[in-house]
């Protein structure tokens, strides 16, 4: 009893912060300087980290096992490890552009995995049988981690790209603008192109322009780290996931539904890291295969659960009905 009410604490004291997160940095979009977004969010996403942290030990010692025997305490660890990513920057460089993906990111998942479509799976359980192994915190652990990296690495790939085809968008549309000169008289006509001209060359070198285009290569750059480290994760977990099928199931590969959306997912990352280490595939090329890859983590890692089939059935979860 004492352990189940920690952990309902614990649940919403952390919902609770990353709301008022999220709500600060609304507020700040709006232009108020009386609260400081960046200080506020930085030490809430901490104090959430550090309840989730507590919600999963509480729920080790509860459960007598570690937490990630089902899709409930699967979406709490991937709510933990999105706090993670965000805060080990932030102690690295005290400056952090993941804020915004990391907060709205734990507050979906949190929010799914406290829904009423979860209660029936919220209980703590005996594990089954095939999860009965040492490979359960290597393997598992892994694979949440790397959904977690490679999820906020797509979502900046997927900023950059809103970005790069807006800035396409507007200068598209003041071309056109443009064109409506041709109704002017010719001392008209002169006297835009001359404006136009002078503005064109020193448009480029406006404090505008020059912070999208800083913002563009910090959004590059972050996407391909976060992205690295979540493919090296990925790696380690279907590895491990290998060799713990091998010992359970007697085969290293099966074609399940989970290991071939996994082994898809990797494919797609792969060929992320090979076009972002070329020059001429850099930026937009490598954040559209990126973006592809958002949809397939959620495929394999939720999509694949609806189904309630293969060998990694014991993951899926029914939908009650009100």
């Amino acid at each position: 009893m004492i352990f189940s009410t920690l952990e309902h604490i614990f649940i919403h004291i952390s919902f609770s912060i990353v709301s008022i997160v999220i709500i600060i940095h609304l507020i700040s979009l709006l232009g108020n300087e009386i609260i400081k977004p960046y200080d506020s969010s930085e030490k809430g996403m901490i104090v959430t980290f550090l309840c989730l942290t507590g919600l999963l030990i509480t729920r080790w010692i509860y459960s007598g096992h570690f937490p990630l025997s089902d899709l409930y305490e699967s979406l709490i660890f991937l709510s933990w490890s999105f706090s993670l990513i965000h805060i080990v920057p932030y102690f690295k460089i005290r400056k952090n552009y993941l804020t915004a993906i990391t907060a709205s990111s734990t507050i979906f998942t949190q929010g799914f995995a406290t829904s009423g479509l979860l209660t029936e799976i919220r209980k703590p359980t005996i594990l089954v049988p095939a999860l009965q192994s040492e490979w359960l915190i290597m393997h598992v652990s892994m694979m949440i981690l790397s959904y977690a990296a490679l999820l906020c690495g797509s979502l900046l790939s997927v900023a950059l790209l809103v970005i790069t085809f807006r800035k396409i968008f507007y200068s598209y549309k003041s071309n056109n603008l443009l064109k409506l000169n041709e109704s002017f008289s010719f001392g008209e006509i002169q006297y835009n192109n001359e404006r136009n001209n002078i503005f064109k060359k020193t448009s480029f070198f406006s404090p505008k322009n020059y912070y999208k285009a800083q913002l563009i290569h910090q959004l590059d750059y972050w996407s391909y780290r976060v992205i690295s480290l979540g493919f090296i994760f990925l790696t380690i977990g279907i590895l491990s996931g290998a060799v713990w099928a091998n010992e359970a199931w007697g085969s290293y590969w099966s074609w399940d539904p989970k290991e071939t959306w996994a082994f898809i997912t990797w494919i797609v990352f792969a060929i992320y890291l090979h076009t972002r280490t070329n020059k001429i595939f850099q930026g937009t090329n490598s954040a559209i295969v990126a973006t592809l890859g958002f949809f397939i983590i959620w495929i394999c890692y939720f999509g694949v659960n609806l189904l309630g089939i293969g060998l990694h059935s014991y993951g899926s979860f029914t939908l009650t009905s009100s």
